[in-house]
């Protein structure tokens, strides 16, 4: 039953409202109801699960029926702000996903659970005693130091404002009052996730602290008479209400003034000067759950030099001649230091003094990553920081110590980039709303630009512009962004970022690295006696003279900064033109069929295949190129004589010269098929049913269940999901259970393999991500003999398993599917025996005959190197077919003259500013549950056509309209909310699920309405619940423990034992030196990877999931930018394991002696089980020891069997 609530003031938030009638709506047993209150709106909609009970309330405190005829005729009459409360029977039916989030809530909730109602005087008692609003009078930003062993305060900006500190409960609230009812004021946010640290003063020195991780985020609120304006031209009814509507209520900026805007980036503590009685009143904050720790600090105040001051005397410094012979490798590290914020800019400028002195004959390189790696372990000044370690002698000794422990692994420091010619080691910025922050270099795979200045590396920086947290700047309709994206983002691009006085300046970008909100920026030097700007670099490229529009010029610009894994150099004889295979259908729109794919000969595959490493092993006959100005696929014609390269005018973007050609991928193997989310809701209404997805997911649920059952299962899963390979983990495992051992009597063994089902069991849970074993990913190209008939493709497929060639009906689609029609049944077809089509594999062959090309009609695909699913399990053989969508092409916009510099950067924000295909995919899954019609529903048919408009306005430079979004409810499926957190300690454990209303926190803060969901009757919901993660995981706990022997000491030791048994009469003693470098130098490593990749200072990443190569999302399946750097931080250890396990069998002179890789992989054991490594900042590290393990079992064996 839905009550409409009128009179309400317009400036009443929905969580006062719903504050306010909740104890109401509790005399009335109605503990679970909804409240929905529009901003600036003066009425609300109460929604209530039992329709008796809303009408017994009603009866009371309103009219049964709708309107307000009633008003003065209420028995008991409701007053909010003291004003009279109307309630009667809404004239809409309450939205059924509402009442169905309802009646879960009733269900999952005991009445314990239901949020207290505040009782008369007692709820003012406790209310203040957890008050959670607390004026101040003034502000200062600035940093923590010490005046010699005293921990204190510097101030670099102060501002005497007055305002409130409001703690909500996710961050807190800076609220300024404003100077003038007319004027703008400001507010500051702080979340408690980023705060290090907070301090109280005391009665006499009334303030709180606040010591931060990451810069806050800075508002100024809309003057009143702009609001004013607003409800005027809504209370008049003038068009475009809705935009009208929706105008913000504030805008992002970047700091409070020019001044605060010098040190923003790099100063991250605040203090306010409070009541003298609110300082216990805020102390006291600390018992209520989620909130920071709060200490009483009496903090001295330091006065140093102004800190722009600082920071200039370091740009000077780091120009001057008396520093003049250090690489820029080294700057870039010093300035980084300042500029991120690790130390202040004079004590960065004394250790410069220092390194003059004490590192006069150092390899600048090796110096350079000793600071580099400095920055990992400078702690953070605060309470728990004593003065000495960040004294001037601890940062000496520091920077000594990581100079030589890099100087004895020189030869590895500089093997990715000269090892791997495909390799660069690149420098990175981030720029956000507050500052521009360092880091690298970093290992990447060259581009085309990259490849050509490959001696320059260093001149090229790859920026990513991002919110304070490293995410993207966040959409939220109740705040403007264009201060930040125009005043922040936009003057950057168009301007320099200076390092060490080095100036670069925007390049240009990649279409992955667009969407990624990444560009690339460089700084001039000279090259064959000329000096090389951007605009020469480009020129270089191609000719883009003759394209006038910004978003087609910058993406084939991008062409050239595209990740290529190898290039070959081809005869200029080679190269071909090929003809368009083209056909006009019904509708008379010309199709093309061959659109981005060209041939080869066998000649060009060999020298392909000589270049690219992973060639040895596998052949591909397909691959994803770019030459000179084309870019799309090449498959092999083996009719083709000799070194021959065919191009068709769709392959060729742009003019240029090049005689090489660039690999970006190649169908060396089938990669696997997994169903996705908007995969699975699109077959369920083609009629596929929902046990077959039922039945494949409690097929890998099992698969995940029966991996701790025994070590050979466990081996298996390891080696099957490529954890620890480098490491040998999985034979370890196997190896273990071969002499009598358990790999479950170790508790990190047992976690890293626990670790690793766990995070598939929750790709299952929250992502859906069900691999298809009779499916498969692979490449398109298109039938070069004619052979093929409309609706056939032919795929022939070879790996290590088998050869198979498809036949028969098969379901083909292409992510991301959003439209019906996105998803078709073709017929497979063999080849006849003479055909050239038998000569590719690991492909999939379109037809070039019918009305329409295929590719096009799964989700506007082509054959320029798209990737398609390809499935052959007659469970999910669809009932019904949808027609393909058609979406009229969108003509780029064209400015009618030649693109300059500022059109690209202009369209680089705009895209920024309006790329919102997350916000579209989410909403289309939502709405597909909730209609009727499902997928086929017309809110969905246009949210699947927003979604093609939006993947292609990085083509097209057209953004999707978002006034047509279709309106939707705050109530979403139970499948799309996020998971129980779980924790990484000293085991691995499931928090229980946290779903507090927070209702009872005081109104202090506006924060955004709680989601409410519903259990999802569709098949997603069905395959979310039938997965319970916390039963799965104390199952495979108790496995784990089962497996477990009786042995009174530790997996290490009897595995000591065993070695020493076996090897009896070796001496290994010599070797324990080098086995305590060996294992500081792979413990150094690991630090290295565990800092770099945690996104928290305080809350590191565990040794567990380094080894394990995956981070375990916070809630629920990792995010995109969690699962890139799990991929970036398993590629870094897999890298640093082989370096160790290299060192351990050869030694420091390359020794090979089979007897000498004993005695040193021995000696790194006995080092390993018996001396403990030094304590890192984030505990003792053990996977040191099962490295030293594999290696020392493998030449135990080797031994036994000579």
């Amino acid at each position: 039953m839905e009550v409409f609530v009128r009179n309400l003031p317009q400036e009443a938030t929905e969580k006062q409202v719903k504050q306010y009638f909740r104890p109401i709506l509790a005399d009335l047993s109605i503990n679970v109801f909804h409240c929905q209150k529009p901003r600036n709106k003066g009425y609300a909609k109460i929604t209530v699960l039992d329709r008796q009970l809303g009408q017994r309330f009603l009866a009371v405190h309103g009219q049964l029926i709708p309107g307000s005829e009633g008003f003065k005729t209420v028995k008991k009459q409701l007053r909010h702000m003291k004003r009279p409360v109307n309630c009667s029977l809404s004239n809409n039916a309450p939205d059924e996903y509402v009442l169905k989030s309802l009646e879960r809530e009733q269900v999952e909730k005991t009445p314990a659970q239901w949020p207290p109602v505040p009782k008369h005087k007692a709820q003012a008692v406790d209310q203040n005693r957890t008050r959670r609003s607390f004026g101040f009078n003034s502000i200062h930003c600035g940093a923590l130091d010490y005046v010699e062993s005293d921990l204190a305060f510097v101030p670099y900006y102060g501002q005497t404002r007055s305002g409130r500190l409001i703690f909500g409960r996710k961050f807190v609230l800076v609220d300024f009052n404003p100077s003038n009812a007319t004027l703008s004021t400001h507010q500051m946010e702080i979340p408690y996730s980023n705060i290090l640290s907070m301090m109280t003063g005391s009665s006499i020195t009334p303030c709180v602290t606040f010591s931060l991780a990451l810069a806050p985020r800075f508002y100024e609120k809309v003057p009143l008479a702009q609001n004013t304006l607003v409800d005027e031209m809504n209370r008049l009814g003038l068009k475009h209400y809705r935009k009208i509507q929706n105008v913000p209520d504030r805008r992002r900026t970047v700091a409070f003034d020019s001044s605060h805007r010098a040190i923003v980036a790099s100063c991250l503590c605040y203090r306010f000067q409070v009541s003298p009685n609110d300082v216990a009143c805020i102390l006291a904050l600390k018992r209520l759950p989620g909130y920071p720790d709060i200490v009483p600090w009496e903090l001295a105040v330091l006065k140093q030099s102004p800190f722009h001051v600082q920071m200039t005397s370091l740009n000077g410094a780091l120009n001057a001649t008396q520093y003049q012979k250090y690489h820029f490798e080294l700057k870039f590290q010093l300035q980084r230091l300042a500029q991120n914020g690790y130390l202040p800019p004079y004590k960065v400028i004394q250790l410069m003094q220092i390194m003059a002195q004490e590192f006069v004959n150092a390899d600048d390189l090796s110096l350079a990553d000793a600071v580099r790696k400095l920055a990992c372990y400078i702690p953070y000044p605060g309470g728990e920081t004593e003065a000495t370690e960040l004294s001037l002698p601890t940062l000496r000794d520091l920077l000594l110590n990581n100079y030589d422990k890099i100087s004895r692994e020189k030869e590895y420091s500089k093997d990715l980039s000269t090892k791997y010619e495909q390799i660069a080691m690149v420098y990175k910025a981030m720029v956000t709303p507050a500052g521009i922050y360092l880091s690298g270099p970093e290992p990447e795979m060259k581009n085309r630009v990259l490849r050509k200045y490959s001696a320059f590396t260093s001149f090229f920086l790859q920026v990513n512009f991002a919110d304070e947290d490293g995410e993207p700047i966040r959409y939220d309709r109740t705040t403007s962004l264009d201060g930040v994206y125009h005043e922040r983002f936009k003057v950057v691009l168009e301007g320099n970022i200076t390092i060490a006085g080095r100036p670069y300046e925007f390049l240009g970008f990649s279409h992955s690295s667009l969407r990624a909100q990444t560009c690339w920026f460089m700084a001039p030097f000279v090259w064959e006696g000329d000096l090389r700007h951007a605009r020469a670099v480009i020129k270089d490229l191609g000719d883009f003279s003759a394209i006038r529009s910004p978003a087609k010029c910058a993406a084939r610009i991008g062409q050239a900064f595209s990740q290529a894994f190898s290039s070959v150099k081809i005869p200029s004889h080679a190269f071909r033109r090929l003809p368009e295979v083209e056909n006009v259908d019904a509708d008379k729109i010309l199709r093309t069929f061959s659109d981005g794919v060209g041939t080869c000969s066998k000649a060009i595959l060999k020298l392909i295949w000589a270049a690219y490493a992973q060639s040895r092993t596998w052949k591909p006959t397909v691959c994803q190129i770019r030459y000179a100005g084309a870019k799309g696929m090449i498959s092999l014609d083996d009719r083709l004589e000799g070194e021959v390269l065919c191009l068709r005018p769709s392959m060729i973007k742009f003019e240029a010269i090049s005689d090489r050609i660039e690999i970006c991928g190649a169908g060396f193997k089938p990669l696997n098929m997994y169903l996705n989310r908007q995969l699975i809701k699109i077959l369920e209404d083609l009629g596929v049913p929902d046990q077959s997805f039922l039945g494949l997911q409690d097929e890998a649920v099992e698969q995940l269940r029966i991996t701790t059952e025994n070590p050979i299962n466990a081996g298996y899963y390891l080696q099957r999901n490529d954890i620890g390979k480098a490491a040998k983990l999985s034979w370890l495992v196997r190896k273990l259970s071969y002499i009598g051992m358990s790999f479950s009597d170790d508790g990190f063994l047992r976690d890293t393999l626990e670790l690793a089902v766990l995070i598939q069991l929750r790709k299952l849970k929250y992502r859906s991500r069900i691999y298809v074993e009779r499916g498969m990913t692979v490449y398109g190209i298109m039938d070069e003999t004619g052979f093929l008939n409309e609706g056939q493709i032919y795929c022939s497929i070879q790996n290590e398993k088998s050869d198979l060639v498809l036949k028969g009906r098969v379901v083909i689609t292409r992510s991301p599917a959003m439209h019906p029609g996105d998803v078709q049944c073709v017929t497979a077809v063999d080849a006849p025996p003479n055909s050239p089509l038998r000569s590719v594999h690991n492909c999939v062959v379109f037809s070039s005959k019918g009305d329409r090309d295929l590719p096009s009609q799964l989700s506007g695909g082509d054959l320029d190197g798209d990737l398609y699913n390809v499935i052959y399990d007659d469970t999910l053989m669809p009932k019904m077919l949808s027609t393909p969508a058609d979406y009229a092409t969108a003509t780029p916009i064209d400015i009618h003259r030649e693109v300059l510099r500022s059109d690209m950067t202009d369209f680089f924000v705009k895209f920024m500013e309006n790329d919102q295909l997350g916000r579209l995919a989410t909403l289309h899954q939502t709405l597909a549950d909730q209609k009727p019609q499902g997928v086929f529903d017309p809110d969905c048919i246009l949210l699947a056509e927003m979604c093609s408009t939006a993947v292609d306005f990085s083509k097209t430079g057209i953004p999707v309209d978002l006034t047509k979004i279709p309106r939707s409810s705050n109530v979403k499926p139970d499948f799309q909310a996020p998971g129980p957190r779980v924790l990484i300690e000293k085991s691995i454990a499931i928090e229980a699920d946290d779903e507090q209303d927070g209702d009872e926190d005081d109104d202090v803060v506006e924060e955004a309405p709680a989601t409410r969901y519903y259990e999802s009757t569709k098949v997603l919901g069905q395959l979310y619940r039938a997965i319970d993660e916390h039963a799965f995981f104390e199952q495979i706990q108790r496995q784990s423990r089962s497996m477990r022997t009786s042995h009174r000491s530790s997996l290490a030791e009897q595995l000591w034992e065993y070695v020493r048994r076996e090897t009896a009469l070796m001496q290994y003693e010599h070797y324990l030196p080098f086995a305590r470098d060996t294992r500081d130098a792979y413990e150094d490593n690991l630090a290295d990877t565990i800092l770099e990749n945690s996104f928290h200072p305080k809350h590191f990443v565990s040794e567990v999931e380094v080894f394990a190569g995956e981070l375990l999302g916070k809630y629920g399946a990792p995010n995109k930018r969690q699962r890139e750097t799990s991929t970036s931080m398993k590629e870094k250890h897999d890298r640093d394991v082989a370096y160790t396990v290299q060192c351990i069998l050869h030694g420091e002179d390359d020794d090979v002696s089979k007897a000498e890789a004993l005695e040193r992989s021995i000696a790194c054991l006995d080092v390993a089980v018996h001396e403990r490594g030094p304590r890192k900042r984030f505990g003792r590290l053990v996977s040191f020891t099962w490295v030293a393990a594999a290696v020392c079992l493998r030449e135990v064996e080797k031994f036994l069997g000579s």
